[in-house]
């Protein structure tokens, strides 16, 4: 895994919501964002990862920020593992079809297993990486440090 480079154009993208909503980056332009990529759903650091964005989504809208929870997991399981978190304002990206593309593009889909990494990306409002960060896949991303790269931008 070799993920995108800071200062790199991001790839632009066109990914559904678990309601199968469309959403494409390069119409985001003049926000950040963040994208804040997780293994796979239903397990436990990636439903602590998306309910920690999920109560920042204020924050992240103070900072001018439209964040995303994104993998490689299908609609229906994505919509299902929602309503079980309570997820209503954080979109959840599905990366499925074709699989983990978007995860490519941005260097960050692990083959052998079928998924991308943990990994939080954010994007100026120009559409320019500006921060990259993996994680190893136990552990979760801290927030506030996320934040804190977002208040600084």
């Amino acid at each position: 895994m070799t993920p995108i480079v800071v200062g790199t154009k991001a790839p632009d993208f066109t990914l559904e919501d678990a309601f199968e909503k469309p959403v494409t980056l390069s119409d985001l332009k003049g926000k950040k964002v963040l994208l804040s990529w997780h293994p796979i759903a239903w397990t436990g650091v990636c439903t602590d990862q998306m309910r920690s964005l999920e109560r920042n989504f204020a924050k992240f809208e103070e900072l001018g920020t439209v964040a995303f929870g994104l993998s490689v997991d299908p609609h229906a399981g994505k919509k299902a593992w929602a309503s079980v978190l309570g997820i209503e304002k954080l979109p959840l990206l599905c990366d499925f079809y074709p699989h983990g593309k978007v995860a490519k593009d941005y260097g960050i889909f692990i083959e052998e297993y079928g998924m991308s990494g943990r990994v939080n990306i954010i994007i100026d409002e120009e559409g320019i990486v500006k921060w990259v960060k993996v994680y190893p896949i136990g552990q979760l991303p801290d927030i506030e440090e996320v934040l804190e790269t977002l208040a600084k931008m």
